[in-house]
């Protein structure tokens, strides 16, 4: 072969440095440019050495790097050389394959633009059809975000073929990926095209593979969404493409026959067919309410299925599945359907049901009663659905699984803004109240931690004698987590129960929760004290949690001691400060003689916050001798915080006098 047929293999030459430049030819610039220029060229040449090289951590880092590699090399060398060498390393390992799947859609300036877009197909046609599915997954991504900058010729051309092969390929990677393109490129092809393409996804929802029909089913809605975007409200007719391709085609993916993982797409279809329908209503015609009649079963058969996976999915999402067929006539025929969820077999597809509880009871829809009457319910005897859903909270508060009655104590009172205060009151209330005598410590907690939408309609008047054994027993709990998570709610438990009550039954135990066992449960009492504080002042600070923290400053346990010293700190910065500079700031100076270390050393943190409370005149006066003492401790930790408090103070203070002077 004649040397003038000898074509150098792409990339053999190192792209950055191929050899000597015309130094002549090359343009004046600045400095700092010319600098900048060889350190994004160094960046692309280590790049392209880790692209080759066998360390597998490298070629993913370098891989990530291609849009700073491709903009050194030029957008005609980025073609002709960076994508062919792309190609060739598809065999790479999935990691490597996948940051270059995500590289490759960032590329479409550094090849040139849109008139050089169609160029990233070639790598990414090869990366749409590799085993791996995360691969295939940023592939299509990249793909899509190409598509997009394509002219409308060439997408019409070239891409389209491009899905129309992978369609029709014999490997079903490539047909996977086929179905997740498809509905994104619907709208942008032409009639024929369209026709053409939607055959094409009606034979991957009905593919030999299982694989290739569960994404094909994950792609319906979006198809659907794609074909009303073209084709506008005349694909819904009794002869249009949804009434003779889609609806068929989500019953067919919806049958039993089916493998669990294509029916577990079920509900997520549902809810498209019903934004869809939504969006074109009110004024609905016969074919689009006769497509909703056709929809209807096929949710509720859901609610039959065999597997509870798809039970499962149907039930942790039929909130949205009430969110889209709301507007729609018909919508009450659902709640029958979510009513045997929350009686199903499995606890777990119980659980789930019951988490959409209060979302589905704001369902605007009128319902017959409850069954159980004697006779048919006349036309007229309509409730609203969270009437209706509420006679069944009680018999979720008897379930034998106890997750189902923690989801219940989370979304029960959720149900009371729905209600309004008599229905709350007369149906609600008593569930609440044994939700709160609940075995379970999980349960009552719950419950104590979702009372503020019962507060709002009905105040917790009514509860507040059942409240009491409830926190108390939670406070003693043997799980620490639930003491912890206790005290979070007592702040605002204390705002509704009201300052009388409060003082009277649940003071004296949150002051007991500074000599608990666990370190974090009593860092989470102090601070739950600072809370109190700034809720109801500090006159009430002083007269039912002061005295208590004056008798610990005495108790013959140092950690009892220490947390007398965190309380005071965190108390100090919502109290009034001629009250800190009488009796907390009296305490904490007191307490710098302890014996032990880690008290002294807190006490030099404390003051550090007490000071700054206090002011400038008591820190010189009475905070700055103490500190200089501990500064001379023989414990170093006790000197390095005594000095930290100091400096901190000093800078702080000087830089308000510079202020006022300014």
């Amino acid at each position: 072969m004649s040397d003038a047929y000898h074509l150098p293999v792409p990339m053999d030459v190192d792209p950055i440095d191929d050899g000597p430049k015309n130094m002549a030819a090359a343009p004046s610039s600045p400095l700092k440019h010319q600098e900048l220029v060889i350190l994004k060229e160094e960046e692309a040449r280590q790049a392209i050495d880790m692209l080759r090289g066998d360390d597998v951590a490298g070629r993913v880092a370098a891989a990530n790097k291609l849009e700073a590699v491709a903009t050194a090399l030029g957008q005609e060398r980025t073609r002709e050389e960076l994508l062919p060498f792309l190609s060739d390393g598809i065999d790479d390992e999935d990691e490597v394959l996948v940051a270059i799947a995500t590289s490759l859609g960032k590329l479409v300036d550094q090849v040139g633009g849109t008139d050089y877009a169609e160029r990233l197909l070639v790598p990414l046609e090869l990366l749409l059809t590799v085993e791996e599915n995360t691969v295939r997954d940023a592939a299509a991504a990249s793909t899509k975000i190409v598509a997009e900058n394509l002219p409308s010729s060439v997408f019409k051309t070239r891409y389209a073929s491009l899905l129309e092969d992978l369609a029709s390929k014999e490997w079903f990677t490539a047909r996977i990926s086929a179905a997740t393109l498809l509905a994104s490129a619907y709208p942008g092809l032409t009639d024929d095209q369209q026709s053409s393409h939607l055959k094409h996804f009606e034979s991957l929802c009905k593919d030999d593979t299982p694989m290739v029909r569960r994404v094909a089913a994950q792609q319906l809605g979006d198809m659907l969404k794609a074909v009303l975007k073209a084709k506008g409200r005349a694909c819904l007719t009794s002869d249009g493409d949804v009434s003779k391709t889609i609806i068929p085609l989500y019953e067919w993916l919806a049958m039993t026959e089916q493998p669990d993982s294509v029916r577990l797409q079920t509900t997520n279809n549902c809810v498209a067919f019903g934004q869809v329908l939504s969006e074109v209503g009110p004024n609905w015609t016969e074919s689009e309410l006769e497509l909703v009649d056709k929809l209807i079963p096929l949710i509720v058969a859901t609610i039959d299925d065999r597997s509870w996976r798809v039970r499962w999915t149907a039930a942790s999402k039929f909130a949205d599945v009430i969110a889209a067929f709301d507007s729609l006539p018909k919508a009450e025929e659902l709640i029958p359907a979510y009513e045997k969820l929350l009686q199903d077999p499995e606890a777990e597809v119980r659980t789930a049901a019951t988490f959409n509880l209060g979302a589905v009871a704001k369902c605007k829809a009128m319902v017959p009663p409850p069954a159980g009457r004697e006779g048919s319910a006349p036309s007229s005897d309509r409730i609203t659905v969270a009437e209706r859903l509420v006679k069944r909270v009680t018999n979720l508060t008897e379930d034998d699984s106890e997750h189902v009655r923690a989801a219940l104590a989370m979304v029960a009172t959720d149900l009371a803004p729905t209600l309004g205060k008599d229905a709350t009151i007369s149906h609600l209330v008593p569930p609440v109240l044994l939700l709160l005598r609940d075995a379970a410590s999980e349960v009552r907690l719950n419950l104590i931690s979702s009372l503020s939408s019962l507060n709002e309609v009905i105040g917790v008047d009514l509860l507040s004698q059942s409240l009491l054994p409830a926190i108390l027993d939670l406070a003693q709990d043997a799980k620490w987590r639930i003491r912890s998570a206790i005290i979070k709610q007592i702040p605002l438990l204390a705002e509704q129960l009201g300052i009388d009550f409060f003082s009277d039954k649940l003071a004296s135990l949150c002051v007991a929760w500074l000599g608990d066992a666990i370190a974090s449960i009593r860092n989470a009492a102090s601070q739950n004290l600072q809370d109190l504080t700034d809720l109801f002042g500090t006159a009430w600070a002083m007269e039912h949690i002061f005295p208590s923290i004056q008798e610990i400053r005495h108790h013959a346990s140092y950690l009892r001691r220490l947390t007398a010293v965190q309380a005071c700190s965190l108390m100090s910065v919502k109290m009034e400060p001629d009250v800190v500079k009488l009796d907390l700031l009296r305490l904490v100076l007191e307490m710098s003689s302890d014996n032990v270390a880690n008290i002294r050393f807190n006490v030099a943190k404390a003051l550090r916050e007490i000071a700054h409370v206090c002011g400038k005149d008591v820190y010189e006066s009475q905070v700055r001798p103490v500190l200089n003492y501990l500064a001379d401790d023989h414990d170093r930790d006790v000197r390095f915080y005594a000095e930290q408090s100091s400096k901190a103070l000093e800078e702080e203070f000087n830089q308000n006098v510079v202020a006022m002077q300014e």
